[in-house]
């Protein structure tokens, strides 16, 4: 047998909907800055990655360029006469220089 509530009925289902919506607001307003800091800790994983790339790709570099000093004689050499001009005997160092500017000189 159903008995008729009338208004009160109705109210019971709109106060559990709403008693519901507020939950769900309450949980969603616990758990947002949690999400906000995730995006933020996932935007700084992605820099120190690419750092860290980078970082590696630097430490290829400086290794091989290691090892050709190490092992290499003529590496050796050609970076002694570029870094300080030096020659061997009989040869001609031309050096380039670029033009000195007068900051004085309106043209």
């Amino acid at each position: 047998m159903k008995v008729d509530l009338g208004i009160w009925g109705k109210l019971t289902w709109v106060v559990i909907v709403l008693a519901l919506l507020s939950g769900l607001m309450l949980v969603g307003g616990w758990y947002l800055p949690l999400i906000s800091q995730n995006e933020r800790m996932r935007a700084e994983i992605l820099k120190l990655d690419t750092q860290m790339q980078q970082e590696e790709d630097q430490a290829k570099r400086l290794k091989s360029t290691y090892e050709a000093l190490r092992h290499d004689s003529n590496t050796v050499e050609r970076l002694v006469r570029e870094k300080f001009g030096y020659a061997k005997t009989g040869e001609t160092v031309f050096r380039f220089e670029p033009p000195a500017t007068n900051s004085l000189d309106p043209h």
